[in-house]
């Protein structure tokens, strides 16, 4: 290495926000950042004197990164608590020559700052939670202005004026938003409203549903491409969706469906603010708020390695769950008026549900939550002959009905298996079998998601792999 290189290396490593180790392929170290000292409490001679194998010993690296990248010869990411009792993200990458491990690479990023906001913020919940029950009979001037400033969203429930009173306090900074919740809880509304109450209200809201896009698109979609980037790209280019969402928010759905290499590519345009475009070499700058939801455990999407955990942190950092329909009922006559009037203007007539058709719709327990409930008013809307709606034949997806439909499954009574059809072969066709059952009994796929126990973008997917549509 020349001397030009060598202080190039030795910079990068100094000034770097992140805290490096460069350490031998048996476990020497050979350098680290100066601001690792105030992190793992040891100073720079004596980790310099150590091996990892010690330092893990003493338990000033617990555990040591460095020796599970030299155990497995592959790149590793975890969770570290230093001595000092700091919480820290550690990364680790192997350095091959001629296929000898010569070093490992790794770098820490301390998370102790940010695990005292987001407690801090949890505080800051608890004690506005308890100030609304304390104030719920005499509502004060900021839950007036939140009714002034609610626009479409119907929220009669304490719980959910209690989120939309957060929302409207976190929209003016530019922090990353997580809304959590079951499927068609309102996540898409929560977000539009959280965009309208920002400094960015007069940019874009760009939608990217990440279960929708195909894989092999996603990269040239989300980043945008120059012209000749690939066989069959526009002449002159195009702008990412990213770059789509400058000066305004970015609502990226079903966030857990993101593949492995596009939230790397992700997690670096939110720490850099830039991107750069398939076929060019010249970094773009973006500004964005960005915006993310997920019905699916995100923790547990880390714990199995399909979700990094560097970026669920980045993400994570105020976190919104929007409990289920079934949990806030007193939202149901607001929601359903609305959708009533949305009806009654789009088709040109002025009808109205009766008094059996409330008590329906109260009672039941809406596992596809908002949107099964505009579903189904929409399907009853249509197949009412006068202007009052009566008891609809089609009731609403209960739990009565799914144990109905768990007893006429294909699988309740599963074929045996053919002869000269293998395991997989055999599996394919009770999936398929049972998919077509369910497609005619139930009436979305995000019921047949709740049936399944599955996400409603796998139940999407399955459907057209087999060729089937929803019938009902």
């Amino acid at each position: 290495m020349s001397n030009i290189d060598s202080c190039v290396l030795q910079t990068i490593v100094e000034t770097a926000n992140d805290h490096f180790f460069i350490v031998s392929g048996k476990g020497r170290v050979l350098d680290i950042s100066p601001g690792a000292e105030a992190v793992y409490g040891v100073s720079r001679e004596e980790l310099l004197s150590s091996t990892v194998q010690q330092l893990q010993q003493a338990g000033i690296l617990k555990p040591s990164i460095t020796l599970e990248v030299m155990r497995t010869r592959r790149p590793a990411q975890l969770m570290q608590v230093t001595g000092t009792g700091r919480r820290v993200i550690a990364e680790a990458y192997p350095v091959f020559v001629d296929g000898k491990l010569e070093r490992i690479i790794s770098r820490s990023r301390d998370l102790t700052d940010l695990q005292l906001l987001q407690d801090e913020y949890a505080l800051l919940q608890k004690r506005f939670s308890e100030h609304l029950k304390r104030s719920h009979a005499a509502p004060d001037a900021e839950e007036q202005a939140l009714d002034d400033a609610l626009d479409n969203l119907q929220v009669r429930s304490n719980v959910m004026r209690e989120i939309a009173l957060l929302l409207k306090r976190v929209a003016p900074s530019d922090a990353n938003v997580l809304m959590l919740g079951e499927s068609g809880v309102g996540k898409t509304a929560f977000a539009k409203q959280l965009h309208r109450w920002s400094g960015r209200r007069d940019g874009p809201f760009i939608e990217v549903n990440c279960s929708a896009i195909p894989e092999n698109l996603f990269e040239s979609e989300m980043f945008g491409y120059q012209p000749g980037a690939f066989s069959g790209a526009a002449r002159q280019g195009k702008a990412g969706l990213l770059e789509q969402a400058e000066g305004g928010t970015l609502f990226l759905d079903e966030i857990g469906e993101l593949p492995l290499l596009m939230q790397t590519k992700l997690l670096k345009v939110i720490q850099d603010g830039s991107l750069t475009r398939l076929g060019d070499t010249r970094p773009r700058r973006v500004d964005f708020r960005l915006v993310v939801a997920t019905n699916q455990d995100l923790g547990k999407q880390v714990e199995a390695g399909h979700f990094r955990l560097d970026l669920y942190y980045r993400l994570n950092v105020i976190p919104v769950t929007l409990p289920p329909l079934r949990d806030r009922r007193e939202d149901i006559p607001d929601l359903v008026d609305a959708c009533l009037n949305r009806l009654n203007q789009r088709y040109g007539r002025q009808k109205i549900l009766g008094n059996q058709v409330w008590s329906t719709l109260m009672g039941s327990e809406w596992p596809g939550n908002v949107r099964e409930l505009e579903n189904w008013l929409e399907r009853v809307w249509l197949s009412s002959p006068s202007d009052q709606i009566e008891a609809p034949g089609a009731h609403p997806y209960t739990e009565q009905s799914s144990m109905n439909v768990q007893s006429a499954s294909p699988t309740a009574d599963a074929a045996p298996i053919e002869p000269h059809e293998t395991l997989k072969q055999y599996l394919a066709r009770l999936e398929r079998e049972t998919l077509t059952q369910l497609s005619a009994t139930l009436p979305s796929t995000y019921a047949i998601a709740e049936r399944l126990g599955i996400s409603q973008s796998s139940v999407v997917r399955r459907l057209q792999r087999y060729g089937i549509k929803v019938t009902r």
